[in-house]
């Protein structure tokens, strides 16, 4: 997720557990564009441990060659192409989910990129740009590609995080790709991680929002598909992460202000999670310093129960808190 999930949290989040593979923010690609070197160091200096994909976003054909063959010489294990960004300063420059209108493009670019690359080739996609009824259309130019992997968010690029997750589609890419499909798309829980599993058939799940909300995520989803006691922090932990997740994502080079606005991209999604009427975050919005802001979480968080850190209404139209975290 573009300026969230970046070098940092990575970092934090894999002490929690970690996820099986990382994917990075994406690397804008257009004609003058070079490698952000900030992105970069999430795959020079991967601090997890695991195999990291370098995702790409853009629509220059010869671009998306260049930089493809320029992320392949440093340590990803695979180059990723983003068909899936709802954010409508991509979309409305025909790149991320804005390609998903020109299927023609797309077949020239993974054509381009498949004779290019020779690390594996993934794509992140959703199932249509306003008409799902395109996403079989679309099938058939990833499998000719012969693409290694394929993540599916089950929503249309318009459909941003408003509506319900189309699991039946993700399930239908699980059935027609020759290649193995990854679920992607209001996995809140260790729970709801299996129910997902079991209705679209995937061969693993791929989780933003609801890590940033429970960095416990991943060893809580192993815990259940192992048949185990799934962990639950109490609130104090939570506080401690919540802590820990400032000092390891802001930079005493900037003001104070801006060290608080950062932190309240995450603080978004965490407090989804933290209480049910909405009066955290509300709050939260409102504070200016580091000081009025751990107080805030303390009142909330202070105590030794067991926290779900679920949303209180899932996904509680996550898109008006998204404050630019895209992906």
């Amino acid at each position: 997720m573009q300026d969230v999930t970046d070098w940092p949290f990575w970092k934090l989040i894999q002490g929690y557990g970690g996820a099986d593979f990382y994917v990075t923010e994406y690397f804008r690609v257009h004609a003058d564009s070079r490698l952000e070197k900030d992105i970069l160091r999430s795959v020079v200096e991967n601090p997890t441990g695991r195999p990291v994909v370098a995702q790409m976003i853009g629509n220059d054909v010869p671009s998306l060659v260049r930089t493809a063959k320029e992320l392949q010489q440093s340590s990803a294990v695979a180059i990723d192409l983003n068909l899936g960004c709802p954010a409508p300063i991509v979309y409305k420059k025909c790149a991320g989910g804005g390609l998903l209108r020109d299927l023609a493009l797309v077949d020239r670019i993974l054509g381009a990129l498949r004779e290019a690359v020779t690390v594996k080739l993934t794509v992140k996609t959703r199932i249509g740009f306003d008409d799902p009824a395109v996403f079989e259309d679309l099938l058939p130019i990833l499998n000719r590609h012969e693409i290694d992997l394929l993540t599916v968010h089950g929503r249309t690029v318009k459909e941003m995080y408003r509506s319900e997750v189309h699991y039946d589609f993700i399930a239908r890419a699980v059935e027609v790709m020759s290649c193995p499909v990854i679920a992607n798309g209001n996995v809140y829980s260790a729970q709801k991680a299996s129910e997902v599993l079991d209705l679209t058939g995937a061969a693993g799940l791929m989780i933003g929002r609801g890590a940033i909300r429970n960095p416990w995520m991943f060893r809580q989803i192993r815990e259940h598909l192992g048949g185990e006691s799934v962990y639950l922090p109490s609130g104090r932990e939570v506080l401690r992460y919540v802590e820990a997740l400032y000092e390891a994502v802001t930079s005493d080079a900037v003001a104070e202000l801006y060290r608080v606005q950062k932190m309240k991209k995450y603080l978004n999604f965490i407090g989804l999670g933290i209480e049910p009427t909405g009066s955290f975050l509300h709050a939260m919005r409102r504070v200016t310093t580091r000081e009025a802001m751990m107080g805030l979480c303390a009142q909330f968080l202070d105590h030794d129960e067991p926290m779900a850190l679920e949303p209180y209404e899932p996904e509680l139209k996550e898109q008006d808190v998204l404050a630019g975290s895209h992906r």
